[in-house]
């Protein structure tokens, strides 16, 4: 499901979040699947369950999952999505197509990569 990589930079718990929300936006992580208990995800990665919990947290505000109390976490529906974390993607995506633009890219190749990242989304 995950896998960790030691010698990344980035916290432990930033590489779970990232992880699992990768799984729910490519589609491996349904809207409405049970995500693995705190202490079963961090038992099989071998860490401490403080730093699933912490990542789980982080996923719940940016709203990729759900919590139910007594039953355990879910992937949210994709209209639960945060605004916030929507903004700053549309921020990166900004910058990332301007200097896409000014390193000699066409409109025409962004819109035709754009195609492409939702035919693979349809896909899965």
């Amino acid at each position: 499901m995950l896998s960790l990589n030691y010698r990344d930079a980035r916290p432990i718990y930033e590489q779970v979040k990232d992880g699992l929300r990768h799984l729910v936006v490519t589609g491996a992580i349904q809207a409405g699947d049970k995500l693995p208990s705190v202490r079963a995800l961090a038992s099989s990665l071998a860490i401490n369950p403080n730093t699933i919990q912490r990542a789980y947290e982080a996923l719940e505000r940016e709203g990729y999952l759900c919590t139910v109390a007594g039953k355990g976490s879910f992937a949210a529906e994709r209209g639960g999505i945060n605004t916030v974390r929507r903004d700053a993607l549309l921020r990166q995506f900004d910058a990332a197509a301007s200097e896409l633009l000014f390193l000699g890219l066409t409109p025409e190749e962004l819109a035709a990569r754009l195609r492409a990242a939702k035919g693979k989304e349809t896909q899965a």
